[in-house]
């Protein structure tokens, strides 16, 4: 057993001094009012239950007031180091956030949903590093390969149309995606990349991107996402905001190919329903076992000194109040 907090153990120095006071006042209680010749009738007498019981509830007292200075010590107990297996990989995720995400053939938008699905995703693999990579007319990493989920969901909130240049550049979304993971020493590395569009920018070409992934031994899934045919879309007109429906393009045998090149898999979403079986199936798919390093395991103790101190206070009452109803 060891403490948290070892030097709070000093205040253990007040029941000692409280002691001693009752210890100093019994005493001067005892001091002689009457003087006799022999006080031999009452050592035959011996002493009295009453007198050694009168001193319990102090006693109890003092005692319940160490375990409470133990308990804020917060003691703990450290077990023998244990080998555990987990399930974990590394995953970045690259998403499209041109203009066309704010089409509104899903729920509230493309963006919207892509966001809120790709947060219950982060939230379902809490062993895994994961990793955030945006793009439309250009690309750049929102967020690097880690495994602290509070910043990566906030991260993925602040995601947006109009961070950068507009335009689909596909190729770049990738090749940054890869170039965030490629000296990963994971055993299994995953992209994810969610587009609704065709590859009309960038310096990097879609095919090129996919066979450097594939030269890493990185899986790419990618995700068209988008009805067929037309989808309402958020435009500006002379007499204010409109929305109208626009043309739906996605570059489906391009992201086929860049999922079989890579040995991923393509999947077309057309609501939010459907985005959110995708990623269900991707984490079904992607789940390999890996051994955590050994790790000490804790446990708290306080409890324990919590309830005797307890015990202690209510036996301290319970007493007292038999002494006072004692003729």
């Amino acid at each position: 057993m060891f403490f948290e907090y070892p030097y709070l153990l000093w205040l253990l120095v007040l029941p000692v001094l409280l002691l001693a006071l009752y210890l100093y006042r019994e005493l001067k209680e005892r001091r002689p009012h009457l003087r006799v010749s022999t006080v031999t009738p009452w050592e035959k007498g011996g002493k009295s239950v009453l007198g050694i019981v009168r001193h319990l509830p102090e006693a109890l007292r003092l005692a319940a007031l160490c375990l409470i200075v133990v308990c804020i010590a917060r003691p703990r107990s450290k077990s023998e180091m244990e080998r555990v297996d987990t399930e974990g990989i590394d995953i970045v995720l690259a998403v499209d956030v041109s203009t066309s995400m704010l089409a509104q053939d899903f729920k509230p938008d493309r963006l919207s949903a892509a966001k809120d699905i790709s947060i219950e995703f982060i939230a379902q693999r809490p062993t895994d590093r994961m990793g955030i990579v945006v793009f439309a007319g250009e690309s750049y990493t929102q967020c690097p390969l880690t495994t602290d989920r509070a910043t990566l969901i906030n991260l993925m909130k602040e995601v947006q149309t109009d961070l950068i240049e507009d335009g689909t550049a596909i190729g770049n979304g990738l090749a940054t995606a890869v170039a965030r993971m490629k000296d990963s020493d994971a055993k299994s590395r995953v992209i994810i990349l969610l587009t609704d569009g065709v590859n009309n920018r960038g310096e990097v070409d879609p095919a090129m991107a996919a066979e450097i992934a594939k030269t890493y031994g990185i899986r790419v899934y990618t995700i068209g996402v988008g009805r067929e045919g037309e989808a309402p879309y958020p435009v500006m007109t002379p007499w204010g905001p409109d929305v109208q429906n626009m043309k739906v393009e996605i570059d489906e045998p391009l992201l086929k190919q860049i999922a079989e090149e890579t040995g991923g898999k393509y999947f077309r979403a057309d609501d939010n329903t459907k985005l959110a079986e995708i990623y269900s199936e991707i984490g079904r798919m992607e789940k390999t076992r890996t051994t955590v390093d050994s790790f000490p395991i804790y446990k708290d103790l306080f409890p324990r000194f919590a309830i005797w101190a307890l015990v202690c206070l209510l036996l301290e009452i319970l007493i007292r109040f038999l002494l006072r109803r004692l003729p």
